[in-house]
């Protein structure tokens, strides 16, 4: 007996296995889905007369008056007048995303990247006095980013925090017209740069998944992009001829929407 309880007694006074403590500390993986808006502002088209890069100019017709006195539509032209334009698409996000923590007490600093794709589509339209439309669409084909990511514990297990940095999107830039005597190129970078800037929550269930909410406002300098027209099969006096050839572009470079997500991450 003796020779059983000695053994016992040493292992019992042995100290005894830290247990694991629910972390955000070290390297995660995960994805998220969600819904995105675009950020509605009414747009307008701008040109530019001899594409000398001069934009702000007006086109005018052979007797001087404003050849684009219809004005312009923030959405895709359903027609010739400047009448019921087709209202822009916000639509559905997914993205995969790998990040690290670091937790010291509680405070939590991170770097996190991502990539996937949000659906949005975004027209301007402008409109002549042929009559004519002329539309320009955006859509992204796919979007990134590289965010730094501040956060404080509440509670044991969840993380509230913000998060920005640099943003990538890859768009598609298309046009329609009914004008069809001249010609027309659509020019520029589908490359577009910005950041991004939002807050969430993380909470983790058990040792390896946390699950959480996500804002983000995201914002790209669109300024490349435009069309560039030509004489094509038009007369000596069509507003584009007269002008010696013109760019027009969207007036404003800006395009910023916003992302509402859910958020899913194994920690390993």
């Amino acid at each position: 007996m003796r020779k059983l309880l000695v053994p016992l007694a040493c292992t019992l006074a042995l100290p005894a296995p830290a247990l694991a403590q629910d972390t955000f500390d070290g390297f995660y993986a995960g994805a998220s889905a969600g819904y995105a808006t675009l950020q509605g502002r009414d747009e307008t088209i701008t040109f530019d007369r001899g594409s000398n890069g001069s934009f702000g100019e007006t086109v005018t017709t052979a007797t001087g008056a404003n050849a684009f006195s219809p004005g312009f539509c923030s959405g895709a032209a359903t027609s010739p007048q400047n009448a019921d334009c087709r209202k822009d698409s916000n639509g559905g996000s997914y993205h995969f995303r790998l990040g690290y923590d670091r937790q010291m007490g509680g405070l939590v600093v991170g770097l996190i990247g991502e990539i996937g794709k949000s659906n949005l589509r975004d027209s301007v339209a402008a409109f002549s006095t042929t009559p004519a439309f002329y539309t320009m669409t955006r859509e992204v084909d796919l979007d990134a980013a590289l965010r730094l990511r501040l956060g404080t514990t509440v509670g044991s297990k969840t993380l509230a925090y913000v998060t920005g940095g640099a943003a990538y999107a890859k768009l598609d830039h298309t046009f329609v017209t009914s004008n069809t005597v001249n010609a027309f190129a659509v020019l520029g970078d589908d490359n577009v740069w910005g950041w991004q800037a939002g807050t969430g929550l993380e909470h983790r269930i058990g040792k390896n998944f946390s699950i959480g909410a996500e804002y983000l406002y995201s914002r790209y300098s669109d300024s490349d992009a435009l069309v560039r027209v030509s004489q094509g099969m038009a007369g000596a006096t069509n507003p584009f001829v007269l002008a010696g050839g013109v760019d027009f572009k969207r007036a404003s470079d800006r395009f910023d929407h916003h992302a509402f997500r859910v958020v899913a991450n194994y920690r390993f």
